[in-house]
């Protein structure tokens, strides 16, 4: 491709992946730092960022989103994981504490200038699968509305059902019935599709995206390790290319290519397309950051 990625798309950063003590609620390290490298980084057109702890440090992010004509995205799913907090739970007082978190990120997310937010569903037992979709219907629901009186819209992340975060929503099929259900209950609600879980749902990128394009409003780059006892097994989001991962320069080329023509591509609206990378154990986050880049770089030049 000869144009310019961001024609057509705005490539993102997920700030809490890229440097994950941003997810530890109690001591968030350096953060205003964090963001700041991301922020000054032109090539990221949107950053997303979570939940920020001590008073002083979101105003100063603040202070810097307002500045840097970046799209801001809110990510929830720290806010739920880290607390064990279930938005379809069975249990409605544990249902109630889920939602009641994300009516909070709904609000943070407002004052930090994002325009929704995005969260995952929670575990569930077979036994009790079609209660627990009422049950995130409930939540869904009650969330959109409250969203939609601030003009924010609702994102549901797409994750594995039978791998690692075994959440309600996957498979593609399935998560794309129920944002059916929601959009005849509401119309501020779409889906987010991640092309490093596509692979944990047992998917390719063309069947994912098809079955889910009348519902998708963001999408998510990265990869992972689907080989049982290997090294970062599971949903880690490692950086691409890491020893037996799924995705790498091809994968990536091939994502771009069902997007492109499926018609994601929009030089008028373009929309977020966020890396989501995790350094593994001691490595060194910008250097996950600038591997990312270049996976992405060449992935473009083929396309």
């Amino acid at each position: 491709m000869i144009e310019p990625m961001n024609k057509y798309l705005q490539i993102g950063l997920i700030h809490f992946m890229a440097y994950p003590q941003a997810m530890n609620f109690k001591d968030q390290g350096n953060i205003v730092e964090t963001v700041k490298k991301i922020v000054v980084d032109d090539y990221f057109d949107a950053i997303e960022i979570s939940h920020i702890e001590k008073d002083e440090d979101r105003v100063a992010i603040k202070k810097m989103l307002d500045s840097s004509h970046m799209k801001v995205c809110y990510g929830a799913q720290p806010r739920l994981l880290t607390a064990g907090l279930n938005p379809n739970a069975i249990d409605e007082t544990e249902r109630l504490k889920a939602e009641a978190i994300l009516i909070d990120s709904i609000d943070e997310a407002e004052y930090l200038g994002a325009k929704g937010i995005a969260f995952l569903a929670g575990k569930y037992e077979e036994i009790t699968k079609d209660e627990a979709f009422r049950q995130l219907i409930k939540t869904t629901k009650t969330i959109c509305e409250y969203a939609a009186k601030k003009d924010m819209s609702i994102t549901l992340e797409v994750f594995d059902y039978d791998l690692d975060k075994k959440s309600l929503m996957g498979p593609a099929p399935y998560a794309a019935f129920f944002a059916a259900e929601m959009r005849n209950l509401v119309d501020n609600f779409g889906l987010m599709m991640d092309l490093s879980h596509i692979p944990q749902t047992h998917e390719t990128s063309k069947f994912a995206i098809q079955v889910t394009k009348p519902y998708v409003t963001h999408l998510h780059m990265g990869n992972g390790v689907l080989k049982e006892g290997a090294e970062a097994f599971g949903d880690t989001h490692p950086r691409f290319g890491f020893p037996n991962s799924v995705n790498d320069v091809p994968e990536l080329l091939d994502f771009l290519r069902v997007l492109q023509t499926e018609g994601f591509f929009d030089s008028v609206n373009p929309p977020v397309l966020s890396f989501e990378v995790k350094p593994w154990q001691d490595e060194d986050p910008d250097v996950v950051i600038a591997n990312a880049k270049r996976t992405l770089n060449r992935a473009w030049s083929l396309l």
